[in-house]
Formats: C-alpha cells, structure tokens, sequence
C-alpha cells in the first residue's frame, strides 16, 4: 500500500514539475512580449491582415509547414545565417503574432524565415509555386499548377499573367495566378525577420 502512495505521489510530482517547467515559466518569461516601436512610429512585428492571413491559412492548407521552417538558428548551432537565410537568430518576438507560430519540423526545402528579403520579386514567386524548376533547377518541391489557370493567347492577355523566362513559356496559353496563390505570394513576401530586436545585440 505504501509504495502505491509513493507511485501516485510520483506521477503526480513529475507533471507538476513538467508543467512549470513547460508551461508556467515560459508564459512568465515571454507572455508579455509586445512589438517594438521605432522612433518614427515602424512596428515590428506586424500582425498579419487581408491578404497575408489568407495566405497564411493556404501556407498551412498546401502543406508549406511540412517541408519549410521559419527559425534562423544562431551562429555555432548551424549554417543558417552563413546560408543567407536570415540576418540573426530567431527570436520569440518574431512570432508574437502568428497563432500557433508555423515554425516547422523539418528542411526538406530552404527556411523561410527572411524570404521576404531574399526574394523580393512577386513574379519570381509565383514562377516557384507554378513550376519549382524554373526558379531553382534540381528543386524537390512539388508543382502547385492547381493554383493557376490557363487562358488561351486569342483572349487577351490578363495584366497578371506569369512572366515565363526563354524556354518555359506555356505553348498557347497565358498561365494567370488564382486569388489563392497571390495571397500565398503574399503571406510569403511578409516573412521578413531581419528588423533588429533587443534580444540579439547587434
């Protein structure tokens, strides 16, 4: 009967100690982060409207989170920033907003926590998502076609159509992105993690 006690007492030990360590100290210690505000009036992070919440919610729809991360590691724990893919660490604030935050689990493709630095060019995002091959040869990523629509070259040509390099052009066809695919571009073009934070003395 006793060691019955000491069992329960045990078990019930470890989750209270599991759950301050896990839950309760992290809340205390980052629960109260806000946005930093520059001296003229630039907040950073931004919370995430209009187009970019939808691109968001078609990031995690289209399966982005299983093949991208969005957390520059810090020097001497990585090549991340070696790499170009971001300017610092990831810190906590840069997520204050996102709701869960789309960190990932894996790097089948590059992170994407700067992309928005590395890769300003909405056409050049929109190339990537219609046919990887064409912006990155030897990329694994998966086409997203069903993002775009074919419209015939005797109907005059949409003012969004793809701008295709030499050699990639649809034979016939203007290849215009859908609402969903602009606002992936979107979403996409807000990652930008480079703004200087206290965490990470400069």
């Amino acid at each position: 009967m006793n060691r019955a006690v000491f069992l329960y007492v045990g078990v019930l030990l470890t989750v209270l100690l599991s759950f301050t360590g896990l839950v309760s100290i992290p809340e205390k210690q980052l629960g109260g982060l806000q946005p930093l505000v520059d001296a003229d009036g630039t907040q950073y992070p931004v919370p995430p409207t209009g187009m970019v919440a939808e691109g968001r919610g078609v990031y995690i729809a289209d399966g982005c989170i299983y093949c991208h991360s969005q957390q520059v590691r810090p020097e001497g724990f990585g090549d991340d920033i070696e790499r170009g893919w971001g300017t610092r660490r990831t810190v906590a604030r840069d997520h204050i907003y996102d709701s869960p935050p789309l960190l990932g689990t894996m790097r089948t493709g590059p992170d994407l926590a700067n992309i928005a630095v590395r890769q300003p060019s909405e056409n050049w995002h929109l190339l990537h998502l219609y046919n990887p091959r064409i912006t990155s040869p030897g990329s694994n990523m998966p086409a997203f076609p069903f993002l775009f629509r074919k419209v015939p070259v005797e109907v005059q040509v949409p003012h969004d159509a793809l701008s295709f390099p030499p050699g990639w052009e649809v034979p016939g066809y203007s290849v215009v992105p859908s609402r969903r695919a602009k606002a992936l571009v979107a979403y996409l073009k807000s990652l930008d993690h480079s703004h200087p934070v206290p965490e990470v003395p400069q």
